[in-house]
């Protein structure tokens, strides 16, 4: 991370911690904890992954705020969000996330989910083409036994910050989303200022198990199709150690029209490391929807953009 990244970083961190406090929503019986960031343009819906808020998108809010609507949320099982039993699903997730839309009285959005919820933002664009006006998939997978399983150092480091001893979760987690150069370098204040913000307190065992069964039922592969016209951005860490990169490739060939953005040097935990250049990326892909006169004119993109497998 630059030193005007980390800059940024911190800037984004006191704006997101400084903020308005979480609102709620009442989902179909289930209160989902959310904020609205921005009171100008097109509406942007942030999905977050497996257990964490969706606070952990503070180096997003600030730069895609200047220029749009944002929305963070809660889901189900974490934060101040409602935690009902399992079993959770995909399509469950994406359910909440229109329902908080529908509570907004939000008709379209541009819908990013990283990790897990990049799984969500699947589902949420299958249930609901109408409701999305472009498509984010950061770090993530169309499903299946192969897909789910990270790299061996990737699931150790994945099962010691879940479920190991207190002291050693937040080194692991560290290690599971950042490459070790990016570790040896890096501030190690703000590294745990950024998680500890992220993290906020534990999800409950519950939750984890219940989202750890969504992620196994996943499946989308053979649905993607139907998003064909759907403008679409994937983007691609090429050390990530928890959705292994080939899986990323083999989304990008289930969507064959979408952009693809690989990020050589960054890891699971892009969204803090190299904060800059995916926002950068994240506003460009909107902006390109946003000028067309209609989404379904915007599907197409340029041969040389179009994702091809490394």
């Amino acid at each position: 991370m630059t030193a005007t990244d980390q800059d940024s970083a911190h800037r984004a961190l006191n704006i997101s911690v400084l903020g308005a406090a979480m609102e709620h929503a009442d989902v179909d019986g289930h209160r989902v904890a959310y904020r609205v960031f921005g009171d100008q343009g097109s509406v942007v819906l942030l999905v977050m992954g497996f257990t964490m808020p969706g606070r952990a998108w503070q180096f997003q809010i600030p730069a895609l705020a200047e220029r749009h609507r944002v929305i963070v949320f809660d889901n189900r099982g974490v934060g101040e969000s409602g935690k009902p039993d399992g079993p959770y699903s995909m399509a469950l997730l994406a359910r909440d996330a229109l329902g908080l839309l529908d509570h907004l009285g939000i008709d379209t959005a541009h819908v990013v989910g990283v990790s897990m919820g990049g799984m969500v933002a699947q589902e949420l664009a299958l249930q609901a083409p109408q409701r999305v006006r472009s498509l984010a998939l950061i770090a993530t997978h169309a499903g299946g036994l192969l897909a789910m399983l990270p790299r061996p150092t990737g699931l150790a480091f994945f099962v010691a910050a879940q479920f190991g001893e207190r002291e050693r979760r937040g080194r692991a987690l560290a290690q599971l989303l950042f490459p070790a150069g990016f570790l040896a370098s890096v501030d190690r204040g703000w590294l745990h200022t950024t998680l500890t913000h992220d993290l906020g307190a534990p999800a409950p065992v519950s939750t984890r198990r219940a989202q750890l069964g969504a992620i196994i039922r996943h499946r989308t592969a053979a649905r993607l199709a139907r998003l064909r016209h759907m403008p679409t951005l994937i983007v691609r860490p090429r050390h990530d150690l928890l959705i292994h990169p080939r899986e990323v490739d083999r989304l990008a060939r289930l969507l064959p029209h979408a952009t693809i953005l690989r990020l050589e040097e960054a890891g699971h935990g892009l969204i803090r490391q190299v904060p800059e250049r995916l926002n950068a990326a994240l506003l460009s892909h909107f902006a390109a929807v946003d000028v067309a006169p209609t989404v379904s004119t915007v599907s197409s993109v340029s041969s040389a953009q179009r994702a091809t497998p490394a």
